[in-house]
């Protein structure tokens, strides 16, 4: 169940789903999903569900991922890209198929360490992690040319927006018990907000690191 074989019937189920970004399906193929979850759970690890990591956090599912991804894209290049919630490392595994340079915060510090690992074990080389709050972004790396949210606010963090550069793509989920996946663009006219798709995520916790 761990096979590439069941990568593959994963990416030919985003396909149908509605996924059209080939450099993004390329990505998750050549990432192995089950290492990141636990062992016992490894043989779900290609099921389009959401699996807990701990902490009361989740590995997105496969779906949810690729859908941020691409809306993320766009359907250019990316340099570098903000990822607020590190998680299992998962989606930074995957961006940095996509992207130049990645950095990726989480504020649960074994979290963080797990994911550390992990993703040494793949030889990551171009993923940096930090121990941060994610709502404040980094403001010592921007501009960023994207941001990903794995984690809903109740509404957009205007750090992020501020930490948003020309033509740069924020994807986050917004609200409280209904969620929306929603995109913000920087154009010439300034931001344009796209609200998408309902969808479920842990609430982003704001505060100091734990």
């Amino acid at each position: 169940m761990t096979s590439q074989r069941t990568r593959l019937r994963m990416i030919e189920r985003l396909r149908e789903q509605g996924i059209r970004d080939e450099a993004v399906l390329a990505a998750m193929a050549e990432i192995p999903r089950h290492i990141f979850v636990d062992e016992a759970l490894a043989h779900r690890a290609y099921e389009d569900i959401a699996l807990p990591i701990g902490f009361a956090q989740t590995i997105s599912n496969p779906y949810v991922v690729a859908r941020m991804l691409e809306l993320a894209r766009g359907g250019g290049t990316l340099g570098k890209v903000l990822e607020i919630g590190t998680g299992c490392g998962y989606q930074a595994a995957v961006l940095s198929r996509l992207a130049k340079e990645v950095f990726s915060l989480e504020r649960i510090s074994q979290l963080l360490m797990r994911a550390r690992v992990t993703l040494r074990e793949l030889r990551v080389q171009n993923v940096r992690l930090r121990h941060a709050d994610g709502s404040h972004g980094l403001r010592e790396s921007a501009p960023f040319d994207a941001i990903v949210m794995a984690a809903a606010a109740p509404q957009v963090p205007q750090p992020l927006l501020d930490q948003l550069a020309p033509g740069g793509r924020l994807v986050l989920p917004v609200g409280g018990r209904t969620q929306h996946l929603t995109l913000v663009e920087r154009g010439e006219q300034g931001l344009v907000h796209s609200v998408l798709e309902t969808v479920r995520f842990v609430p982003l916790l704001p505060g100091a690191p734990a």
